[in-house]
């Protein structure tokens, strides 16, 4: 991203197309910061990858959030988008070595909520073929860990189908379409949870859970509700999260999991991240595990983009993303691809048969 003269053109094309249906504060904040010489001045002053609109408004509402700037607090808590447009010009220009500072230092996280509604019946049906009784989870790029916790939520599908924990204080949704139902099969007991992130949140530190907030819209009340409480679900039971390179941290991983215990990796929306010697460097990590026990790898991730699972004869960049299924075992490996997934996970066909 360029310089202040070229943002301009930047963060008005974010709030009139990207946050226009979204949200109304985030429409009106970002055309304001571009119709603002000095607001585009202090954000041409952040290294460039830093300069994104969803960055320096996450690094707004987390000053925000912290107390810092009580004008932009109240104008987002009110959603009045003119007197939030004027409050983060403002803050922008009189703190902005401060917002450079919060821009530069944190990674934008990968969490959403949502994700279980995919995760759960592909890991039952892991489980399923390998006959297993007990499962440890490792999941590659887990940002906060929240994927972590598929088996403690509740999910009602739109066939009418339920899966895990009714009394769950998260209750997720997900809009089933095609012929297929989703089966009925629960997930085996999970033994252990492992999560691998270069960057990795703690939900129990202070300031991580507020930038994990800081990063959501503060007009869109469902998507903080749901945040919310995955934290304090994952808050009351922290799970492992291993920091360094997602590839390389795998064998440690998978020495979390008990001998007697599927060990089940997942990837959603992570591997485009990496190019694509590191994607087959992640394949050939399964593949040295399953040469001492079955391992599973359940992925949803944009069509072509997980090696080795199949594509369906769907283009690239089609819109939806493939649920793939890969079950690793004495050097042999079979691929499927179980479902299709549209909107990250709340919407799911599911294909494998039951």
């Amino acid at each position: 991203m360029g310089t202040a003269p070229t943002l301009a053109p930047v963060y008005r094309h974010f709030g009139e197309v990207d946050a226009a249906e979204t949200s109304p504060l985030y429409e009106r904040v970002a055309v304001a910061l571009s119709e603002s010489d000095e607001a585009l001045r202090a954000i041409a002053g952040a290294p460039a990858r830093k300069r994104h609109p969803t960055v320096i408004l996450a690094a707004l509402h987390d000053l925000a959030l912290a107390g810092r700037a009580p004008a932009l607090a109240a104008a987002y808590a009110a959603a009045d988008g003119d007197a939030a447009a004027g409050a983060a010009i403002d803050t922008l220009v009189r703190m902005t070595d401060a917002v450079v500072a919060i821009a530069v230092r944190r990674p934008m996280p990968r969490s959403e909520t949502g994700r279980c509604a995919v995760l759960y019946p592909a890991i039952a049906e892991a489980a399923r073929r390998v006959g297993a009784n007990a499962v440890g989870l490792i999941d590659v790029g887990c940002s906060a860990g929240l994927n972590l916790n598929v088996d403690r939520v509740g999910i009602t599908y739109s066939d009418g189908q339920s899966l895990g924990d009714p009394s769950s204080p998260v209750q997720q949704s997900c809009s089933v379409v095609g012929g297929r139902p989703i089966p009925p099969r629960a997930m085996p007991e999970v033994v252990a949870r492992a999560g691998v992130d270069r960057d990795p949140f703690d939900v129990t530190d202070a300031d991580d859970a507020r930038w994990l907030r800081a990063c959501l819209w503060p007009d869109q009340p469902e998507r903080i509700a749901a945040l919310e409480a995955e934290m304090a679900l994952a808050a009351a039971a922290p799970p492992l999260l291993l920091q360094g390179d997602a590839v390389e941290l795998l064998p440690d991983a998978f020495a979390r999991v008990p001998a007697d215990a599927l060990p089940v990796v997942s990837t959603t929306w992570a591997l485009s991240r990496f190019p694509l010697e590191r994607r087959l460097r992640f394949l050939h990590r399964l593949d040295e595990a399953a040469a001492r026990r079955a391992v599973a790898w359940v992925s949803a991730e944009g069509v072509g983009v997980a090696p080795a699972i199949p594509t369906l004869g769907d283009r690239r960049a089609s819109g939806h993303s493939i649920v793939g299924l890969a079950v690793f075992e004495r050097w042999a490996v079979r691929t499927d691809a179980i479902g299709r997934c549209w909107s990250r996970g709340r919407l799911l066909a599911w294909l494998a048969d039951s």
